[in-house]
């Protein structure tokens, strides 16, 4: 890595920033710093302006207001997600990122090229003869060999497959500069991150810790703030039956002043911003027996080549299919998973076979073909109406608020829509449309980790067979009963979950090329004495820190019970945001402390 800029430790630092887009507030007083060594990763939902972060930073967008600062010469790279190539070769444009004098490296290239999933013999290739997701691959070799400051990648696991994201969680975590990376992918933003961001309920947050901490702090403020207005909305009503039923009593009408004037000083407290999530289950067609789906000695392949490369094939491949089945298909892209799954939906048809499909099988299909199909011209609503045109007007805006495009969000056409909507759109179509079976291929890209979490809940929920695509651990580890393995000797269906398979089998041995490694640092045996003396002073400080923050807590809650108590507004905010605080400071520095221990 080219020389780190020195003599500053704040690298990244946003003060009082405000974005709007008209008269939506995106956010307000954003202040946060990135510094040195820190890797950020950023959730939300998808909307909420973790993108607009990013062209904030760039410049790419103006501010509003506020300061955004960097050191001077603080280089950025960024996942660029525009598809113009000048050079003929993908390795000659990935060279184009270094400087001059270090452009004859093509090693470097190369390691970092074959870790994405591209083969040595891709090397001369042109980059308009891969696929849109190839090409991103490329854009992101282009981002890791520049080696900048700091890199901002904006959900770069998309259209990678579970080797390359592996790779990629290796190279990241040898990554010596600050990382800041959108992703709906909780293992791995976990695996690469220190911190995490969000924008939640319009607010932006930084937390040391993975998703889940963040995730569970955010909803202890929610609660905290919720059970603090139940008080306040109370005291208010008892207050206001006092006036309404004394007021007019000369008698009473000092005290029901007094009460008054309590009510007005009360302010309102802020309601939460509302926070939409995907609700929904599949229309379930009746299905009378077990058996679904049998093939026996599948073969295909494509009749034409590609830039002179042939496409995967696939050969004498059998599968028998039961209602209530779970089944996951994964392996390296270009292995055949996609071109099965459209074989199995009747879009592509073998050049030999032997099929049984029950004749009461209805499958619903999500496939990035059938995204593609969705007409630019037409509306969400009529979309949705097409799927089933037995449905009602109002059954069809039902099925638009499911997926999230209520009111007039429904007229929307879909060529204004971005991926992540048209995913949406395309869920709602197989919702509208009463299935017993589900084939699902990448139903998770573009949509934000409450979404997938939606999905993997309705699809739970689903009495069919069900066969998806994805390269999310996480979700195979929730999902999968079995497996249909595409690998570079064939399609192979292994009798056994994700976690079987990786524990007796696991991923072939050369499948991923060796990421970067960090250098080796070599202690001294007076660099390990004072290492060791900071070891002790770091668990003290862990200590007293602790005590610190119980005493705080204690301190706090006193003072949010006479906030409580006196309809003091502010001071509930005041308090129950430094009980939070300081529980969650708490929580971490337990976890440090335990991790210190283990290291000493």
């Amino acid at each position: 890595m080219r020389q780190r800029l020195c003599g500053t430790n704040i690298m990244i630092q946003f003060s009082k920033v405000k974005k709007e887009y008209g008269k939506r507030v995106l956010f307000d007083d954003v202040s946060f710093t990135l510094s040195r060594g820190e890797r950020c990763g950023i959730v939300g939902r998808n909307g909420t302006g973790k993108s607009t972060l990013f062209r904030l930073i760039t410049g790419d967008e103006e501010l509003d207001a506020g300061v955004i600062s960097k050191p001077k010469y603080y280089r950025i790279g960024t996942l660029e997600q525009h598809r113009k190539f000048s050079e003929g070769s993908i390795l000659a444009e990935t060279m184009l990122s270094l400087p001059p004098e270090e452009r004859d490296e093509e090693y470097r290239a190369e390691i970092i090229l074959t870790g994405l999933g591209f083969g040595l013999e891709d090397m001369d290739r042109s980059p308009g003869e891969f696929s849109g997701g190839f090409q991103l691959r490329l854009q992101l070799a282009k981002a890791l060999i520049a080696e900048p400051d700091c890199l901002l990648l904006d959900e770069p696991t998309n259209y990678l497959d579970i080797v390359a994201i592996r790779w990629l969680e290796d190279a990241l975590i040898a990554w010596q500069g600050e990382l800041m990376v959108i992703s709906h992918d909780k293992a791995f933003l976990d695996a690469v991150s220190t911190h995490t961001m969000g924008v939640y309920r319009t607010r932006v947050r930084k937390l040391s810790g993975g998703v889940d901490k963040f995730y569970e702090k955010m909803l202890l403020e929610d609660d905290i703030h919720e059970r603090s207005m139940g008080k306040m909305d109370k005291k208010r009503a008892h207050m206001q039956s006092f006036i309404d039923r004394f007021g007019a009593k000369a008698t009473k009408a000092a005290q029901a002043r007094s009460r008054q004037k309590a009510i007005d000083k009360m302010s309102v407290m802020e309601q939460l911003a509302a926070v939409e999530n995907l609700d929904f289950s599949f229309r379930e067609a009746p299905f009378p027996g077990d058996r679904c789906l049998e093939v026996d000695g599948l073969n295909f392949a494509y009749e034409t080549s590609v830039g002179g490369v042939a496409p995967f094939s696939i050969s004498d491949f059998s599968i028998a299919i039961e209602k209530g089945e779970r089944l996951a298909i994964v392996g390296k892209n270009g292995r055949g998973k996609s071109t099965l799954m459209s074989l199995m939906a009747g879009t592509l048809k073998p050049s030999k076979a032997d099929w049984w499909i029950s004749e009461n099988l209805k499958i619903g299909y999500f496939g990035q073909t059938n995204i593609d199909r969705l007409h630019p011209d037409m509306t969400i609503e009529e979309e949705i109406s097409a799927a089933n045109p037995q449905l009602t007007y109002s059954e069809v805006k039902g099925v638009c608020g499911l997926m999230m495009f209520s009111g007039d969000q429904s007229l929307k056409k879909i060529r204004v829509l971005s991926g992540g909507e048209r995913s949406r759109v395309l869920l709602g179509k197989i919702l509208a449309t009463p299935c017993n079976m589900l084939l699902l291929d990448e139903p998770t890209h573009h949509l934000d980790m409450e979404s997938v979490e939606a999905l993997l809940l309705a699809v739970k929920a689903f009495s069919g067979p069900v066969v998806l695509v994805t390269h999310d651990e996480t979700l195979l580890g929730h999902f999968s009963e079995r497996l249909i393995i595409c690998r570079n000797d064939g399609i192979q269906v292994f009798g056994g979950d994700y976690e079987t398979f990786l524990r007796k089998v696991g991923w072939e041995e050369g499948d991923a090329a060796p990421a970067p490694q960090a250098p080796v640092i070599v202690e001294s045996a007076k660099e390990q004495r004072e290492r060791e003396a900071e070891h002790r002073k770091r668990m003290q400080k862990c200590e007293n820190a602790i005590s610190r923050a119980e005493a705080a807590i204690a301190e706090a809650q006193s003072g949010l019970d006479a906030a409580i108590a006196s309809g003091d507004s502010p001071g509930i905010d005041k308090y129950g945001k430094v009980i939070a605080d300081h529980q969650a400071s708490i929580e971490q520095l337990f976890e440090e402390l335990d991790q210190l221990s283990q290291q000493g």
